[in-house]
């Protein structure tokens, strides 16, 4: 049996009214939207007329794009969409800087800047690294997917923890450097 058939209309009206509204973007700015720090060093949102205690700030486009675009989101596991930055330079500069600093802890992504070593054993590899951050060492799995071409020259590993590293351009390691990396180019 069609299960459309057995609910009332009002189930019918509000799955299609939310429905409505996950579909809708809107986009906030200077004008319609105000940001503030909490004290426990969150941010809040006024925006059309409701208050979020708390909100989640996620880039789009993090690579490719990452000050455009900005989605604001509420702070729970659904991570409902609040609306859209088009553009961090559409909002005060106080604003924009509240939301470059939670996405800088949401997109925290040392890069590398020396690869010191690289030993595979088992299915796993050790990476002992200098990061932009300091020495670092860390393991990633050697099956694919944690070693991720953005560009010809640009990689992103991840590792076991869900950490990130960035390597922006290959082209500045040594050959010493790429040989060890070569397993995974």
């Amino acid at each position: 049996m069609d299960k459309e058939k057995h609910m009332p209309d009002t189930e019918l009206e509000d799955i299609a009214k939310e429905t409505e509204e996950l579909l809708e973007i809107r986009y906030l700015n200077k004008d319609n939207a105000v940001f503030r720090r909490t004290p426990g060093g969150f941010v809040s949102l006024d925006y059309a007329g409701r208050h979020y205690d708390r909100i989640a700030v996620f880039r789009t486009f993090p690579f490719t794009d990452p000050d455009r675009f900005i989605s604001i989101r509420e702070p729970d596991e659904k991570a409902k969409e609040i609306g859209i930055i088009e553009n961090l330079s559409d909002l005060d500069k106080e604003a924009a800087d509240m939301l470059l600093e939670q996405m800088n802890l949401r997109y925290f992504t040392p890069v590398i800047t020396r690869i010191l070593d690289i030993k595979d054993e088992y299915g796993y590899a050790y990476f002992d690294v200098l990061t932009d951050r300091g020495a670092c060492r860390f393991t990633i799995h050697m099956n694919g997917g944690s070693v991720v071409r953005l560009t010809d020259t640009r990689l992103l590993i991840s590792d076991l923890d869900g950490n990130r590293f960035e390597i922006p351009d290959t082209g500045k390691l040594s050959s010493s450097e790429l040989k060890k990396l070569d397993l995974f180019i």
